[in-house]
């Protein structure tokens, strides 16, 4: 039996962004989640940070190098004893593939969040990750006004960043590059939490 003194098993997921997209993985096991949609990431293994747990899950479950960013605001229950935890990631290099749990993947720029049949419990991290995104496509990081991201005071990732977890943008960049509306991969990319 696991033991639940030291607090709930933490799930990772990541918001990984590129060119002004969220990648959404759709589920395939188990049966219960099978066609629904979530932010793709696991389970925290012992001696793991969150950040260390996510960029592993990635490699594993979507074959890419990411880079965290910082953590999105907010914790969500799971299942009893389950919690998830939210971090913005870019995309550093391959494309992403459905390698476990899922059968499609598709980036979506903000007007498309509502596209796809969302797992009930990422719904409220999904809303607080597309704060990062731009409000038109094709749109450059700061050219919306209405993006929350290109508030100055709230530095490069804009007031949806948990300044409390991570108090610095290691990177020091948007977390967020244009979209390409010419880009083909903005429909749907063949086929991820473990």
């Amino acid at each position: 039996m696991t033991d639940r003194s030291a607090g709930p098993v933490v799930v990772v997921a990541g918001a990984l962004y590129d060119r002004g997209r969220l990648l959404a993985a759709r589920r395939s096991a188990p049966a219960e989640l099978a066609g629904r949609w979530e932010l793709p990431g696991g389970k925290l293994e012992p001696g793991e940070s969150p950040e260390e747990a996510l960029v592993r899950e990635l490699r594993e479950e979507l074959g890419v190098e990411t880079e965290t960013i910082r953590r999105i605001p907010g914790e969500w229950p799971l299942k009893p004893g389950y919690v998830l935890r939210v971090w913005a990631a870019r995309l550093l290099s391959g494309d992403p593939e459905p390698l476990e749990d899922h059968d499609e993947l598709r980036w979506l720029a903000r007007h498309e969040l509502d596209s796809v049949d969302w797992l009930d419990q990422d719904r409220p991290a999904v809303a607080e990750a597309a704060r990062l995104l731009p409000e038109v496509p094709g749109a450059a990081l700061g050219d919306d006004p209405a993006d929350p991201a290109t508030d100055p005071a709230a530095g490069p990732l804009g007031p949806a960043a948990d300044l409390a977890a991570d108090p610095v943008d290691p990177v020091g960049g948007p977390a967020v590059d244009p979209v390409d509306p010419a880009d083909p991969a903005g429909g749907p990319v063949e086929g991820a939490r473990g």
